[in-house]
């Protein structure tokens, strides 16, 4: 069937609510990402399909999980958040066959084994965040908490599987478009019922004080990148100047074409729900409902 649900998600670990108490000063994306987590209780996706930014890089490829399981930890102040999910290899292999025949490079990758069963994949922050609100959250909503009547009745253990998959920003962008074509073509001829989240942090150069220090493309990019989701735009964002995307220092463009590539397979409705920079990097959660005929 076509996807069920798709998403942009931030991947800032601190909007767990396990995390911190304050999410880091992002209490407004957590609000968005509840919804999220809220709306994928309702759809309940068999499987999540989460392209990230970081996790294991092939140089010229798109890396493609082909493992069992997959598992990971954030260590944070608070403590470790621990995460071991199941992975679905079936709908990676259909992904994988229908990505080659558009001719987008894509390496399978594992941990372990040679035997994909037995193997597992390490996973990042920029997997761990979504999924913990897509369906893997360890705590889950007691009475009370305005997500209990969701969850009432819905089997939330072991989860949703997932299939990830991380692009290299060498690849030319418009076979990422490709890429999320092949993902939505998988999940048409698949029964189950399947989600995309395109896990994206944006402009990292909001202060001084962070990591990668302040440059004034930063805020123009947001606003850019805010402005084309909005607008159910994405493709104004292809042809971005590199030297602009290296001084803003984004991560998301390459799964958001992605995204964008799905969603010309399958129509979409894009409810944008928030954007903010309360730290050195901006972070956007839209939703994306999928048009029934």
């Amino acid at each position: 069937m076509p996807l069920v649900i798709a998403a942009v998600a931030p991947h800032g670990s601190s909007v767990i609510p396990e995390a911190s108490e304050d999410a880091g000063g992002a209490m407004r994306t957590r609000e968005s990402m509840l919804e999220l987590q809220r709306r994928f209780a309702e759809a309940q996706p068999d499987i999540v399909f989460i392209t990230g930014p970081h996790g294991i890089q092939v140089r010229g490829q798109v890396a493609l999980s082909r493992t069992g399981r997959g598992a990971g930890a954030l260590h944070l102040d608070s403590g470790m958040l621990e995460i071991n999910v199941p992975m679905d290899i079936p709908f990676a292999d259909a992904i994988e066959e229908r990505t080659v025949a558009r001719g987008v490079p894509v390496a399978r990758v594992g941990y372990g084994t040679v035997r994909a069963e037995a193997s597992v994949l390490p996973l990042d922050w920029g997997i761990i965040t979504p999924a913990w609100f897509a369906g893997h959250g360890r705590n889950m909503p007691g009475a009370g908490h305005p997500l209990a009547d969701i969850y009432s009745g819905i089997e939330t253990s072991p989860g949703p599987a997932l299939v990830v998959a991380n692009p290299t920003r060498d690849i030319p962008r418009q076979q990422m478009v490709e890429f999320g074509k092949a993902v939505a073509e998988a999940a048409e001829a698949d029964e189950r019922r399947i989600a995309f989240i395109a896990s994206c942090d944006w402009s990292h150069t909001h202060l001084e004080s962070g990591i990668y220090g302040y440059h004034p493309s930063a805020m123009e990019m947001d606003e850019k990148v805010v402005q084309a989701i909005r607008n159910d735009d994405i493709m104004s964002l292809i042809d971005l100047d590199d030297e602009f995307i290296q001084n803003a220092a984004i991560d998301g463009l390459w799964q958001l074409l992605m995204l964008e590539g799905a969603k010309q397979v399958v129509p979409m409705t894009v409810d944008f729900l928030s954007y903010e920079a309360p730290s050195y990097f901006g972070m956007i959660v839209a939703m994306y409902d999928i048009a029934r005929s």
